[in-house]
């Protein structure tokens, strides 16, 4: 059977393939992935986003510290609506960041953008620590925080779509998600990492110590997290993926030479605006709803409903610690049943569950303030545990890190903004129901993006062949990909003779109407 790349792109129900020169696809197209490189690129590429949710842990749990040192002069709302606006500002420079990372990882590849973006971010996070306070240097202290915080959101523009295209370009087709879920698993665990940290810092330290100093210590960390990180993405081979279309490409140049096609960004967006809105749907529902529960929430307990901080902090970490046995099970499923169902699943329940869930968390009693904020945390998880399967997948592999990261980064500012606008909101209106109302909306995008996202589960990603853990595998993705594809063939003949008919049934309604009206012959 001859299978050619338009008949792949024209069947929604085919994954793409790279057929061989005859025009078939083989069992050693299938590209076998060595387990020793998968662990290395899961093990880089989660360290990178351990780190990067290391400081947002942080920044979140020592936001009320932070605005008593940078803005001493305001409010205790104020301080804390400050705190987390800087927190906030520098997403608007993250998709200068995921544009610039993002053409350099098509171009040179993805091992070396992310260990470029490593460097940038440990090194603007050490600096936050070292900046004066504003008794010390005055306007300056919040202009460099900005400054460092700008930094680490032109790096982190780059640095999570990356590593999600790492791994996901190098794992088996099968295992997609639940190995694109240790990255999101990366990521709580930094947040954990962070925040507990801040917690044991202050309880050994005390308040006064803490305030002075030792709140500097959490940020002094991302060197060494940095370096090791370094360390193991340099030692990361680039990924199979990515060989491939370089090696396509050098095919390009060589039969074409300079003609050969070149995508600009107004064709990804005229080619690609689907997938495009898809990708920015399902980063703002899972952003919103981590930056609310996991970096706005801390503030939220102790600030708006005068909840004691140290226990609400507890609480926080042991949701997030609960979290991080959830995210692989999610990316198991997902890879049996499917990403859609996640997606819309967690999305009506955010919808439904939201205000109910809020009613819990300011009943102020223990039990009900960790079952509310739990349900929220297991929802988290549904879209967490398979948007790094899901988002490499949208796009094909000449694009893949500029447009995901372009689009990401687009639903990244308007997500960032989150604790800003909540605290605020909060501040104004004095109604402590605005986070659920806020999370009810993201739930109505969530199923409208559910609903238009095509199923990505079991499949090869864009633009590369078929990927298997072993040889048995590898001929069982054959098997099913011939069906596939007969399945398909059969299809699109069983509809051939559904228009048929009609146009039978068409031709002799005209053929009626003309018996009865004899001057139209």
């Amino acid at each position: 059977m001859s299978v050619t790349n338009e008949q792949n792109e024209a069947s929604s129900h085919v994954p793409p393939l790279i057929p061989t020169q005859d025009g078939t696809l083989q069992l050693h197209d299938i590209t076998i992935i060595d387990q020793g490189k998968l662990r290395k690129a899961i093990s880089a590429a989660a360290l990178g986003n351990a780190m990067e949710w290391f400081d947002f842990g942080v920044y979140g749990f020592v936001a009320y510290a932070l605005g008593q040192v940078f803005f001493p002069n305001a409010s205790a709302s104020l301080q804390m609506i400050a705190a987390l606006g800087t927190f906030s500002i520098p997403f608007l420079v993250r998709p200068l960041g995921g544009v610039f990372f993002g053409v350099l990882g098509d171009r040179l590849g993805r091992q070396k953008v992310l260990s470029t973006t490593i460097i940038v971010m440990a090194l603007s996070t050490f600096c936050i620590g070292l900046i004066p306070s504003y008794h010390s240097i005055g306007i300056w202290a919040p202009i460099l925080l900005l400054l460092c915080k700008l930094a680490q959101g032109f790096s982190v523009g780059g640095e999570y779509t990356g590593a999600a295209i790492f791994v996901a370009e190098y794992s088996p087709d099968r295992q997609r998600g639940f190995l694109g879920s240790f990255l999101e698993f990366g990521s709580i665990s930094g947040f954990v990492l962070g925040a507990g940290l801040v917690v044991l810092l202050e309880n050994i330290m005390g308040s006064a110590h803490f305030l002075s100093w030792g709140w500097r210590i959490p940020f002094f960390l991302a060197a060494p997290l940095g370096l090791l990180g370094l360390y193991l993405r340099h030692a990361a081979e680039e990924t199979p993926a990515f060989q491939q279309q370089v090696a396509m490409m050098e095919k390009e140049v060589q039969e074409q030479g300079d003609n050969r096609p070149q995508i600009s960004f107004r064709q990804i967006i005229v080619r690609f605006w689907r997938v495009l809105l898809v990708s920015i749907g399902l980063v703002l529902t899972t952003n919103v709803t981590y930056y609310m529960l996991l970096t706005y929430m801390p503030s939220y307990l102790s600030h708006n409903l005068h909840y004691d901080e140290d226990r609400g902090v507890l609480i926080i970490i042991a949701i997030m610690i609960g979290m991080l046995f959830m995210q692989p099970i999610v990316g198991f499923v997902s890879d049996k049943i499917g990403r859609k169902p996640f997606v819309i699943c967690g999305s009506v329940a955010l919808l439904v569950l939201a205000i109910p869930c809020f009613h819990l968390i300011i009943s102020g009693k223990v039990g009900l303030i960790f079952l509310g904020l739990f349900i929220l945390a297991v929802i988290l998880n549904f879209f967490t545990g398979v948007m790094a399967a899901t988002l490499p997948a949208l796009f094909p592999t000449r694009i893949r890190y500029s447009a995901l990261a372009s689009s990401f980064n687009i639903a990244v500012i308007i997500a960032g903004l989150t604790p800003t606008i909540a605290a605020t909101l909060v501040d104004v209106t004095h109604n402590v129901y605005i986070p659920a109302y806020y999370l009810m909306v993201v739930g109505l995008i969530g199923i409208t993006t559910g609903l238009l996202m095509k199923e990505t589960a079991k499949r090869p990603l864009r633009g590369v062949s078929p990927s298997a853990a072993n040889k048995q595998e590898a001929r069982e993705l054959l098997v099913e990909t011939y069906e596939q594809i007969e399945q398909s063939v059969d299809d699109i003949d069983a509809e051939i003779v559904r228009l048929q008919q009609q146009i039978q049934q068409l031709e002799l309604r005209k053929q009626q109407y003309v018996d009865l009206h004899p001057k139209l012959e």
